[in-house]
């Protein structure tokens, strides 16, 4: 399998890291504007976007010239300049942020459990809670608003401010105001240290009709992949999979890759297109897991590695997306360390699906649509883990109420007939042409 090195970002701002180190150095002994500089050539070889968001980057070679006492105001300068390429996911990273993302991609996070971003309208939302944390436990939900953190406005707040006041010591609390449709209220949670899991206890299990469900509820842990192959090898006598990338942000490249793999014996994975235009493909291997037929769920908050995934099995006539169009996040990005311990994520490429297509805020559109209203969340037919009248450990997946599964389930049920007539309708062609020899 053909592999580039490079990382997609999420869509949801931090939690996907491959680190590309630029130097093993550390300490406060370099020269302030030693690091500006360094910071600024980056961007000029590397920024996907050679205009650099329409303006001459040689101005910012020389704009701090003399300036630059300490590091602290080189951090401050080198997020100015970084705020001029208008790319969010381009952006500095504190040493403590850099540590927190080496932390995500070794499974271990301290806080309460949840994933944050900021919607059209800038309001600082949940993206989604994980798994058996105390953010999940304490009943956030995805589209939460986050109006206050302790008491303090988050209005004009950023991610990485939100995130840094919303973690803490094991132990200790925070306090979290919340605006669910007409509803605030406050709920005040014990952080906890996080383990990442990418399938959670119970999220892999037989379903009526002898049917398999898989929920990957992300592609962050180190052992997404080897925890893919367990569910698999133990749902192995399913007539057929969904795997459901709902509220699914994203992960790392490796095991969207790796994952894809599982189910396609040829063909295109994901395709790179770097500043210069030239396009690096991803190619499966011959070795599946199963050949069995495959639905993905997906719906507005499944972003970045599950697009890829996604894509990889639809355009490759694997599987079908039931559901609602993805995220639309399709930026490649490295994550440099720099000498002092912080660090800088600069966008680098962008990625193709198979089709050769860009999905950077277009999203991928589900063979069968199945939209959901303000009303079919509150009358609990929205996805089953995300239910306002219920805890997740109250339902079952395949219950009846959640409307994109139960779609999902009568669109498998029907793959299943076809594949079985056609398997049928070979065996006959096989034994007529056998007959007549």
């Amino acid at each position: 399998m053909l592999c580039t090195n490079y990382k997609f970002g999420n869509a949801n701002a931090g939690i996907e890291i491959n680190p590309t180190v630029v130097t093993e150095a550390e300490g406060n002994d370099i020269a302030p504007e030693i690091l500006y500089l360094k910071v600024w050539e980056l961007i000029r070889k590397d920024y996907v976007d050679q205009t650099f968001n329409g303006q001459d980057w040689n101005i910012w070679k020389e704009r701090y010239a003399g300036k630059l006492k300490t590091l602290e105001d080189a951090h401050k300068a080198i997020q100015t300049m970084l705020t001029s390429l208008g790319d969010r996911y381009t952006r500095f990273l504190s040493k403590k942020d850099f540590e927190d993302e080496k932390q995500a991609i070794n499974a271990k996070l301290t806080g309460i459990g949840i994933q944050i971003g900021l919607d059209k309208s800038q309001r600082l939302i949940v993206i989604a809670p994980i798994d058996s944390t105390p953010a999940y436990k304490a009943g956030l939900m995805p589209g939460d608003e986050i109006t206050e953190i302790n008491n303090d406005s988050t209005k004009g707040i950023s991610v990485e401010e939100a995130a840094t006041q919303i973690k803490g010591p094991i132990g200790t609390d925070v306090t979290l105001t919340i605006a669910r449709g007409k509803e605030t209220f406050k709920k005040t949670i014990t952080r906890a240290e996080i383990p990442i899991k990418a399938i959670a206890k119970g999220h892999a299990k037989y379903i009526k009709n002898n049917l398999a469900y898989i929920r990957l509820n992300s592609f962050i842990s180190q052992d997404a992949t080897k925890e893919m192959k367990d569910a698999m090898k133990q749902l192995s006598k399913a007539q057929g999979y969904i795997i459901d990338l709902r509220d699914n942000p994203g992960g790392l490249l490796t095991n969207s890759i790796e994952i894809s793999d599982m189910f396609l014996d040829a063909g295109i994975i994901v395709s790179t297109v770097d500043r210069d235009g030239y396009i690096q493909s991803v190619v499966a291997d011959e070795k599946v897991v199963s050949d069995k037929p495959i639905v993905i769920l997906a719906n507005e908050n499944s972003a970045s590695a599950s697009e890829i995934f996604s894509g990889a099995l639809k355009d490759n006539q694997r599987a079908k997306i039931v559901g609602s169009k993805t995220f639309g996040k399709g930026l490649v990005q490295g994550i440099n360390k720099l000498d002092d311990g912080s660090g800088v994520n600069i966008t680098i490429a962008k990625y193709l699906t198979p089709a050769k297509v860009d999905i950077n805020q277009l999203g991928i559109k589900p063979d069968i649509e199945v939209k959901l209203t303000i009303d079919d969340y509150k009358a609990s037919k929205g996805p089953w883990f995300s239910d306002p009248n219920n805890l997740p450990s109250k339902r079952k997946p395949d219950d009846g109420k959640d409307l994109q599964l139960v779609k999902g389930i009568e669109t498998l049920k029907e793959m299943i007939k076809v594949a079985n007539n056609n398997h049928e309708q070979k065996i006959k062609t096989a034994e007529k042409a056998k007959a007549s020899l």
